[in-house]
């Protein structure tokens, strides 16, 4: 007797074409699988992420203070045209030692419930020209802001291009 080859019978009369379908089904749950992955992964670093970006936006408007308010020259046309002789006043009487907590009060950077330090420093393309405020921590958070500026001599009245670089943590 000989018994009927089952296996190619079966392959013969299999015409229903499923083996796409469950392939598409399979990718496409495994899919959507990873991608709840990935999100709640993702979620999980959250509290450990800095706030670098807060403290970057406080560093640009304590800038913007510094340069518009504090230290300008008065034209309006040049919004990054600063004294000479105020930008000397600013950083030896008012980030001095004794003017700086008055400082930062004035600039709003200390609240009821956080508190920023700030550093100020202003350089050419050579040299440091001035620095105040107080020493940079070696670790924590720092924002930082540099704005190109331009120092006008009050007596002889030119100019010197100097970057602003101001730090807040």
């Amino acid at each position: 007797m000989t018994r009927p080859n089952l296996f190619k019978r079966k392959l013969r009369g299999n015409d229903e074409g499923q083996v796409t379908i469950d392939y598409l089904i399979g990718i496409t749950i495994f899919i959507v699988a990873l991608f709840f992955i990935f999100q709640y992964s993702a979620g999980l670093f959250t509290p450990f992420q800095s706030n670098s970006d807060e403290v970057t936006l406080v560093a640009d408007r304590v800038a913007t203070s510094i340069t518009e308010m504090e230290m300008s020259a008065g034209d309006i046309r040049t919004p990054n045209l600063i004294d000479s002789d105020k930008t000397d006043d600013y950083f030896d009487t008012k980030l001095s030692t004794s003017g700086y907590y008055t400082e930062i009060d004035k600039l709003g950077l200390r609240g009821e419930y956080h508190r920023y330090d700030l550093n100020v420093t202003l350089e050419n393309s050579t040299q440091m020209l001035k620095m105040a405020g107080e020493p940079l921590p070696l670790s924590n958070n720092i924002g930082q802001t540099k704005r190109v500026v331009l120092i006008e001599d009050t007596i002889t009245g030119k100019t010197e291009t100097a970057i602003l670089s101001v730090r807040v943590w």
